[in-house]
């Protein structure tokens, strides 16, 4: 099911109460009331119901939230009730870091491709048994391994080609590690990770005191 008009910053907030409610379950808890799951999300009972509420209605009143039915309407909602196959494009010292992440396995997110264009590094084996590929080779193996996101962690004059490479072979998601604003179709959709940005937030706040 798709939600039409739905804060971004909602879904943000999904995924964090989606991950603190797997934390839960993994202490044995199987009720939490929305002030508890609250404080450990670091936002207010208000703020819980409300982003719910876009959804549908949750919880007992009185009660509180079933963790494991509840973590199970946010997968669904967020389209992780199944596993989504990545390609990572670009193996440098981040590339290399992000695919050696069990993280995205724990949370369904399966790198299936790999690419790069130096020599020295295409035709290598990777600790999770993928081979390097030729980034020239990126459509036919995109396709063939049925790649759904692409994460791209490429130096900034590389970017935008990857990109229309990506989006040829039929990928409308990627992950965009590159330190540049790249363009695509409408019907793509990228996030973009700057840590510079965020630093950039940081100093800001450091710097003004608040």
């Amino acid at each position: 099911m798709k939600f039409a008009k739905i804060p971004m910053a909602t879904i943000n907030r999904l995924s964090i109460y989606m991950r603190t409610l797997q934390e839960l379950i993994e202490e044995d808890v199987d009720v939490i009331s929305s002030e508890r799951l609250a404080k450990q999300c670091g936002v207010n009972p208000a703020q819980i119901r409300k982003d719910l509420a876009y959804f549908g209605e949750f919880g007992v009143r009185g009660v509180g939230y079933h963790v494991g039915d509840l973590v199970n309407q946010i997968k669904e909602i967020l389209g992780l009730n199944r596993t989504w196959n990545l390609a990572m494009v670009g193996l440098g010292n981040i590339g290399s870091s992000l695919i050696r992440h069990g993280n995205f396995v724990k949370h369904g997110y399966i790198f299936t491709a790999a690419f790069d264009v130096d020599p020295q590094k295409v035709g290598k084996k990777l600790p999770n048994g993928l081979i390097i590929n030729h980034v020239d080779e990126l459509e036919e193996v995109v396709r063939e391994r049925d790649v759904h996101i692409g994460v791209m962690a490429t130096p900034a004059g590389a970017a935008q080609s990857v990109a229309n490479q990506l989006i040829l072979a039929g990928i409308n998601g990627i992950l965009n590690f590159a330190p540049v604003q790249i363009q695509v179709p409408d019907c793509c959709h990228v996030e973009n990770v700057d840590f510079t940005i965020k630093l950039d937030c940081i100093a800001y706040h450091l710097s003004s005191g608040i």
